[in-house]
């Protein structure tokens, strides 16, 4: 089965605040799919885009219960750069966090609402990437997780209450739920 990522989804208090500080962050606009999400994605994404991945951010009666398992890397193009996103991203309301990362060329911090996300240094890897360097995925076998993902197969039918939806909810090795989407 082959897949593509399009979208991270993040659980806010407040997902029109929350969907704007991303957008700023991103550099990216803010639309609305509903009730309680907002859509945060580049300017003129089509889905399914091949070349960028929306972030859909979703009120949830209580964030602050969920175990957050993936964090975003935004990518910087320079030192000078880092240094101006992180200053840039603080006045937007991001703060310091410290997830016991010691000492890296790397900075963590954490959303308005507690989400965490690393402003990486620059990285030629991560040079033609657009805003979102990676997406990371907290595992205990980051081998077997990685293998998983690589081959998109031997995953499980979820129930997360999505009812009846034109998409299916699956959850990894570890229990953790993505969906696949069909073609427009």
């Amino acid at each position: 089965m082959g897949l593509q990522l399009v979208q991270v989804n993040f659980k806010a208090r407040d997902d029109s605040a929350l969907g704007r500080f991303w957008a700023e962050a991103l550099g990216w606009g803010v639309s609305s799919e509903g009730p309680c999400v907002t859509r945060v994605e580049p300017v003129g994404f089509v889905w399914p885009d091949p070349s960028a991945v929306s972030v859909d951010v979703v009120t949830v009666p209580d964030p602050a219960t969920v175990r957050y398992r993936t964090h975003l890397d935004l990518a910087t193009s320079s030192p000078a750069h880092q240094a101006e996103l992180v200053a840039r991203l603080k006045e937007l309301g991001a703060t310091p966090a410290d997830v016991g990362q010691g000492d890296v060329p790397w900075t963590v911090l954490a959303d308005p609402e507690g989400n965490v996300f690393c402003m990486l240094e620059p990285r030629e890897i991560y040079r033609d990437t657009g805003p979102i360097a990676a997406v990371v995925v907290d595992c205990a076998d980051p081998r077997a997780m990685a293998g998983f993902w690589m081959a998109a197969i031997g995953a499980t039918l979820a129930d997360i209450g999505q009812g009846d939806v034109p998409w299916k909810v699956l959850a990894d090795l570890e229990g953790n739920e993505f969906c696949v989407l069909g073609p427009a």
